[in-house]
């Protein structure tokens, strides 16, 4: 999981997104709208169910030289499902999806039903500093939840959502990557306090509200579903 998300944030050029919303540490080596790219997205979206629309819009964007290529919709979910389904994770324990709110909902309610064994398990942004593949997720809408506990309530409906992959923990920072950030693959910085946990993003940036521990590939596997029925690595 880790080397998939590292080697295509270096495809895409190895942008940087410092924790201001202004600055770029690098320039991005091509956009979304780069043609060159075109099948890096593509790649994407056939990891998701929802990908046949979109990619038949855009293959005739492509066809027409348009500048607008991947504009809409947004594919970050579909990048995370991309790198997960990469990675041999199944279907069950990671459900791909083109929206972050339903992929999480799945992962919450196994963390719910079955905390023992669910591949991923939720934290307040308060309680756990997230560590080297853990999922860390903001709310974008203009009245964000700030706790998993909310979006659980919430759970089914729509609400626009950004999950990063932790790749890196250092002192008062955290570096994950992302897809479509500044229409590309980006890495972005986060500030932490100092005990590791993220501080609140700046006004204007989305809204924190969990961290997804990642328990794969640490728990025995899953026998049979006659003595076990929860999901596991």
């Amino acid at each position: 999981m880790l080397r998939i998300a590292q080697a295509e944030w270096e495809d895409w050029g190895r942008q940087v997104a410092a924790a201001a919303p202004q600055r770029t540490d690098a320039a991005p080596h091509g956009a979304e709208a780069d043609a060159a790219n075109f099948p890096r997205v593509l790649a994407y979206w056939r990891a998701v169910p929802e990908g046949t629309d979109p990619i038949a819009r855009n293959r005739a964007l492509y066809r027409e030289g348009s500048p607008a290529l991947w504009r809409e919709p947004a594919w970050s979910a579909a990048f995370i499902s991309y790198v997960l389904r990469g990675a041999g994770v199944d279907a069950r324990e990671f459900p791909p999806s083109a929206a972050h709110a339903f992929y999480l909902d799945a992962l919450i309610a196994d963390a719910q039903r079955f905390p023992a064994t669910a591949p991923f398990v939720p934290h307040e942004v308060t309680e756990r500093a997230p560590q080297v593949g853990d999922l860390v997720c903001a709310d974008r809408s203009a009245s964000p939840i700030t706790s998993w506990r909310e979006r659980a309530v919430d759970r089914g409906r729509f609400r626009p959502m950004h999950c990063d992959i932790v790749v890196r923990v250092s002192p008062g920072r955290v570096e994950a990557v992302g897809g479509n950030v500044r229409d590309a693959v980006t890495l972005s910085r986060f500030e932490t306090d100092a005990e590791g946990r993220l501080l609140p993003r700046p006004a204007g940036e989305p809204t924190w509200f969990a961290v997804l521990e990642n328990r794969l590939g640490r728990l025995p596997p899953w026998s049979s579903p006659s003595r076990n029925e929860g999901p596991s690595s």
